[in-house]
């Protein structure tokens, strides 16, 4: 296990390139099972989420080879292994084989998802999709089974806008028999990333990015090749870090249209913001403006940025308010923004944040993804040193993130927990 260690205080300028997104990367390897023959993804993050999805696809018979952010993957010889627990367990994104396995084989076991600890975020949604296409689906022991003679298409409303769902339904029903329509679907750029991926690999689907989604099921889909968009989220977190410790920051392989709630909220609080056709600017102004965000579906300001911004905004004058609509439990980030002096308060699904303050270093825990994201910033704001644990948190989400903020002029490094320091983070 391994921690961070983050001297704060200094400026950072320079360019960062952002990597392929994550979100798109988690849905976009499970989609290659469809295929009848190799599909190669270019651009995808080094990120252990990567690792452990293609750990999986080898363990259902498929030949998959990555080097240099490029995969492909042979699903020629894979079969429907039952994938109970194991890798399953350590991402909430494994749900995606769910919908691919049940798409190609009409039949998968696939255990329950692990991942952030976030509250409740339950498949109610992915299991009414594959029910409409005609799946009987079971919880047996801790695991998913899901069974069908063969699928036919439906209609199919999401009674809650869900990512995760409009994507696991997309994968179950382009190989299905006859039209399926989504309805009020997710619009996120990561469904029409992989709905771009499908389409190549033959599916026909018309409406991705939109509320509703047409998919008319195809017979085979065959191999391609397909690049991965950028990464939003890794592009939106280094925007805030511009603003709360940049001189002058370009952030390279982004697209700007994909950011736009969070880059009116940064404009708002008087953060410099030059955005050209794949590149983005950020400066930070003479002084931060307290704002107020709440979290929405896509367009709306992103769930994954509200923490990070919550570390941007102990610096800004005046009290603002961050609520969250999407995952009520995404404060556990705060108590730690605490240990290093932030005033903070939560009440129900809002954090109220008086600034500005000065951070100071302290020792810290990532409590997921996000948070980790959070505490870094603040680490890089704070005078002294801070200590960041639960590191395989960020290394589910940002890759290669201590080169990249190194290159920025950042002072920060890696080491490995002493034995006491492991036994002190179990207790």
């Amino acid at each position: 296990m391994d921690k961070l260690n983050i001297a704060g205080g200094y400026p950072l300028k320079g360019s960062i390139r952002v990597s392929g997104a994550k979100n798109s990367a988690v849905a976009l390897i499970p989609a290659t099972i469809l295929a009848d023959s190799p599909v190669t993804i270019e651009g995808l993050p080094n990120i252990s989420d990567v690792e452990i999805l293609k750990g999986l696809l080898e363990e259902v018979g498929g030949k998959v080879s990555f080097k240099d952010g490029e995969m492909t993957v042979d699903p020629g010889s894979m079969i429907s292994m039952p994938l109970p627990n194991g890798r399953v367990k350590k991402l909430r994104a494994s749900y995606y084989l769910m919908g691919a396995m049940l798409g190609k084989f009409k039949k998968a076991v696939i255990g329950l998802p692990g991942g952030c600890h976030l509250g409740p975020r339950p498949i109610d949604q992915h299991i009414k999709g594959f029910e409409a296409l005609g799946a009987q689906v079971t919880n047996e022991q801790g695991a998913i089974y899901l069974r069908a003679d063969e699928l036919r298409g439906a209609r199919i409303y999401l009674d809650v806008v869900s990512v995760g769902a409009t994507i696991n339904i997309m994968l179950a029903a382009v190989l299905a028999k006859g039209r399926t329509i989504i309805e009020n679907a997710a619009k996120e750029p990561e469904i029409i990333d992989v709905a771009t991926l499908l389409t190549n690999m033959g599916a026909k689907i018309k409406g991705a990015g939109t509320d509703i989604i047409r998919i008319d099921g195809v017979e085979q889909l065959s191999g391609c090749r397909h690049t991965i968009i950028p990464d939003r989220i890794e592009a939106g977190t280094f925007m805030i870090l511009a603003a709360a410790v940049g001189e002058g920051i370009l952030i390279d392989n982004v697209i700007p249209q994909h950011l736009e709630s969070l880059t009116a909220k940064l404009r708002e609080m008087d953060v410099n913001i030059e955005a050209g056709d794949d590149q983005v600017f950020v400066s930070p102004g003479a002084a931060l403006k307290a704002v107020d965000i709440k979290t929405l579906v896509y367009p709306g300001f992103p769930t994954d940025l509200q923490q990070p911004f919550t570390s941007l905004l102990t610096k800004a004058e005046g009290t603002s308010v961050v609520t969250d609509t999407i995952y009520g439990a995404r404060f556990k980030h705060i108590d730690e923004l605490r240990r290093m002096n932030a005033a903070i308060k939560v009440e129900g699904r809002s954090a109220i944040i008086n600034g500005p303050v000065q951070l100071n270093g302290a020792k810290v825990k990532a409590s997921d993804l996000r948070a980790g994201a959070a505490l870094v910033i603040a680490g890089l704001m704070a005078e002294g040193v801070t200590e960041v644990t639960g590191v395989d948190h960020i290394d589910r989400g940002y890759s290669d993130l201590v080169e990249k903020l190194s290159g920025l002029g950042a002072t920060i490094w890696r080491e490995k927990l002493t034995e006491e320091e492991v036994e002190q983070l179990k207790n």
